[in-house]
């Protein structure tokens, strides 16, 4: 039995990269991998089979928050006895990195991009995003790292070019979705959904899924509904500190009555299966799983090309890629997919687009990369083992022919100064 050690610092069942966790680590349970979550803290979920080992150092502030962590927990697998450490976190202490939250040297320059000067030097001296910059460089230098898992080419691409990561190291497994659950037959939803956010059942509807709203672009998607006529109505799902804020630009533009914004969702089939499009013009997103979602439920996507799922969508003629913050060539997009043949298309492209990406395809890929990394892990062990005791019998050799014979090997022996008495000149008698 394999022992697998997976590191995630926070796991909340709202988010993407643990509807990653869930649907890769159930498939792994059934093939005879023992796994070891290191968290903070472990909420109910439905992997009822997993050993979760609680870490969770005080902290205050950010910086001690991830430091305290990694530091902590980098203890704790360097006690284990593991085959393999992943962590979805960038610390040193693992064989393997999924990259999930992609380069954050890039999203930064995304995310300031517009900015004014004084907000780029505020960034840019934050303490927690020096720590982050610093310690992503140390990830991908340490020679413990093994293998790099890219849940899009975007990502591999970025690590590649921002840090020279030989192209062997680099591996591309997209997140699986699950197909049936995510399906055109969650339309039956649609009813219900629609009159619990009291939406119309001939109003288009695009739904916005995702945490994190200033990344996700919630308010281009505000200002790009703003340009289009109504009842086209906006439904964000996702969890936002400060939700009043988007609320405040719904109204400012006029368009508060055709925005609903429900807060984070345990479950957001519902609201899939009541849309007709989903928007996501996120400003740096290494591979949204919502948006994999809203493609086997069979819904067009439109994102941005800082988007990992834009790879599939322009790929499969799946929806539209718009650059980031562009509200115009969104709000044309969204328009366009206000024709009803468009979308059908679209939205069947979608679905067969990402039908091949089932949890038991990724789980393959992952036993696989595992499977390479132990077996290269016991070559080099039998090399250096061989390498040791080649060494060490030639020490050995070395050793027994100066005892035997009183020099080194290729040592010239000084019959004048030597004492061996076979070889030694007897002194001249007086």
């Amino acid at each position: 039995m394999m022992r697998l050690a997976i590191i995630r610092q926070r796991y909340t069942p709202y988010g993407g990269a643990e509807r990653f966790v869930e649907s890769a680590l159930e498939a792994l349970l059934e093939r005879n991998v023992a796994i070891t979550l290191y968290t903070r803290e472990w909420p109910e979920t439905q992997l009822k089979r997993i050993e979760p080992r609680i870490i969770d150092p005080f902290f205050v502030g950010r910086v001690w928050r991830d430091y305290g962590f990694a530091r902590a927990v980098s203890r704790e697998v360097g006690h284990a006895h593991l085959d393999l450490v992943q962590s979805h976190e960038r610390l040193l202490a693992c064989d393997v990195y999924r990259a999930g939250d992609g380069v954050h040297a890039v999203w930064l320059d995304e995310r300031l991009r517009d900015a004014p000067w004084w907000k780029r030097l505020g960034v840019r001296l934050n303490p927690w995003h020096r720590y982050v910059l610093a310690t992503e460089r140390r990830l991908f230098a340490s020679p413990l790292l093994q293998a790099v898992i890219c849940n899009s080419s975007m990502v591999r691409d970025e690590i590649r070019q921002t840090f020279g990561v030989a192209d062997e190291k680099l591996r591309l497994i997209y997140n699986a979705v699950d197909a049936q659950a995510f399906s055109p037959a969650l339309r039956e939803w649609r009813g219900a959904t629609r009159e619990k956010l009291g939406i119309a059942d001939d109003t288009l509807v695009y739904v916005f899924v995702g945490s994190g709203f200033e990344r996700k672009g919630a308010a281009t998607a505000i200002e790009a509904l703003a340009q289009l006529p109504a009842p086209a109505h906006l439904v964000i799902v996702g969890r936002e500190k400060d939700m009043a804020r988007y609320a405040a630009l719904a109204r400012r533009l006029g368009v508060a009555a055709r925005v609903s914004l429900t807060g984070p969702q345990a479950d957001p089939k519902p609201f899939f299966g009541a849309a007709d499009v989903f928007v996501l013009p996120t400003i740096y997103d290494p591979f949204p799983n919502a948006a994999l979602e809203a493609m086997a439920t069979g819904l067009p996507v439109i994102t941005t090309t800082k988007s990992g799922a834009a790879e599939l969508v322009a790929a499969h003629d799946a929806g539209y890629v718009v650059a980031s913050r562009d509200v115009s060539a969104l709000a044309e997009r969204m328009r366009a997919l206000a024709d009803p043949a468009t979308r059908d298309r679209m939205g069947a492209n979608a679905r067969n687009a990402v039908l091949h990406l089932t949890p038991d395809a990724m789980t393959l890929q992952l036993v696989l990369l595992y499977k390479e990394l132990l077996e290269a892990s016991a070559l080099r062990q039998k090399h250096d083992a061989e390498r040791k005791l080649k060494a060490h019998r030639e020490a050995w050799s070395a050793k027994a022919t100066t005892d035997a014979g009183g020099r080194r090997p290729g040592e010239r022996r000084d019959p004048v100064s030597s004492k061996s008495s076979d070889t030694a000149v007897p002194p001249a008698r007086e």
